[in-house]
């Protein structure tokens, strides 16, 4: 079979190499990969927003299956483009995606079906939303409503905070602001939690915990993620069942009476205050770095799993995990998540010395005449499993430190919840 990969990131070299694991894989092509995948794959060089090549270029070499990696072309409707193709395309459809899309059209559906989320309110216009902030309490969380690539989200200690995040977000940082939300600040303990649905079965996908913030301590400014390790140290068996009652299925529900049945990945990122869940938002896809921190554990052959998706046939697969710690940190160029400097040569490849579970992921890189060169924020994605997360951070701190690459920069204490208590 061939199969396509649509996305440059760590979470799609992730996946390419889980495919390539597959006896039932013949050709993976990357549209457009990076210069991790260019190693297991063909990198196509089509833009993922050109839904009409990416069909044209799928038919013409008889790719079987597409895998779509990032948020933006489930939002653009992809899925529903490729609906009367013979191709399978794994991921939601467009009314789906919207869960990620527009956070405002997922807590209407909170507000509807009960599920348990922060007191929220929506404001159209920069005047409405400075008028609430004087006579509210601090801290609060101001977000943009649409796609942002996970920055898009403030936590304001005070008025100025606030002030400045409104203004930011209706003046177009993260695209066209119709509108924004407000929340009130839950105070617990985020943790990931992911499913897998093929429109009728949903299974659990594993947990994680990433740390969104660029500095030690969960201090700066949001980025896509520094880094991750999974399983999650807050979930047992009473916390899931409450996820899956009160979270995930009402939301399944709630897209079935639109006339959606959710196929693919969905991720809730949650908060646990005194072990209650309460949903902080959802993405429609798996997350970056969670999914470079995830796979490795999967023992089940990744592609089998997708295609049971893609054939509604997800009820008779067990998924198998192997029952070791992982941790992925993401070296970042300097500068992220703010301005940074691309086409850096990366050198130092030969003096890695992988063991058995530590995997490099490529993210923000490019291939050119054999050399790689950075190519964005996050760059490279250092996985390590081991027994314990402790041996897996300092296995993964040996291996950047062969790579001794001084453009970049990494958090340093990526797990320190589960290593120091």
């Amino acid at each position: 079979m061939n199969v396509g990969i649509i996305g440059s990131g760590g979470r799609e070299h992730a996946m390419c190499k889980e495919i390539k694991r597959s006896s039932k894989v013949n050709k993976i092509y990357c549209f457009p990969g990076n210069a991790g995948t260019s190693e297991l794959a063909e990198n196509i060089e089509i833009d993922i927003s050109d839904f009409i090549r990416i069909k044209e270029f799928s038919l013409s070499n008889k790719i079987k299956l597409i895998i779509v990696g990032p948020e933006k072309p489930l939002v653009d409707g992809i899925v529903d483009f490729f609906k009367n193709t013979k191709i399978n395309i794994f991921g939601p459809d467009r009314i789906s995606s919207q869960l990620e899309g527009s956070k405002i059209f997922t807590k209407k559906i909170c507000e509807t079906y009960k599920i348990p989320t922060a007191k929220f309110g929506v404001f159209k216009n920069s005047s409405e939303a400075i008028t609430f902030l004087n006579k509210t309490s601090f801290p609060i969380v101001i977000k943009a409503d649409g796609l942002a690539s996970g920055k898009g989200v403030y936590i304001c200690e005070n008025k100025s905070e606030g002030n400045i995040a409104i203004e930011e977000i209706f003046n177009g940082k993260f695209g066209v602001a119709k509108n924004l939300l407000i929340e009130e600040f839950l105070k617990g303990e985020e943790m990931s939690f992911f499913v897998i649905s093929d429109g009728k079965e949903i299974k659990n996908f594993e947990t994680a915990q990433d740390h969104k913030r660029v500095l030690e301590g969960d201090k700066g400014s949001n980025t896509g993620g520094m880094g991750a390790y999974s399983p999650s140290r807050l979930i047992n068996e009473k916390l899931e069942k409450k996820i899956l009652t009160k979270i995930i299925k009402p939301t399944i529900n709630a897209l079935k009476d639109m006339g959606s049945n959710y196929k693919g990945f969905l991720y809730a990122g949650l908060m646990i205050v005194d072990g209650e869940p309460f949903l902080i938002e959802y993405n429609v896809r798996m997350g970056d770095p969670e999914c470079q921190t995830i796979l490795p554990k999967l023992k089940t052959d990744f592609l089998e799993i997708i295609e049971a998706c893609c054939n509604e046939n997800l009820r008779s697969l067990k998924i198998e995990w192997h029952d070791q710690k992982s941790l992925c940190i993401v070296l970042c160029s300097k500068g992220y998540p703010n301005e940074y400097n691309k086409n850096i040569l990366i050198e130092n490849f030969d003096k890695l010395n992988l063991n058995k579970g530590d995997f490099i992921y490529h993210a923000g890189t490019k291939k050119i005449n054999d050399k790689i060169y950075s190519n964005g924020g996050r760059v490279m994605n250092f996985v390590s499993l081991s027994s314990s997360f402790k041996e897996s951070r300092n296995r993964i701190y040996s291996h950047i430190k062969a790579l001794n690459w001084n453009s970049g920069f990494f958090r340093k204490d990526i797990g320190y919840k589960v290593i120091n208590e």
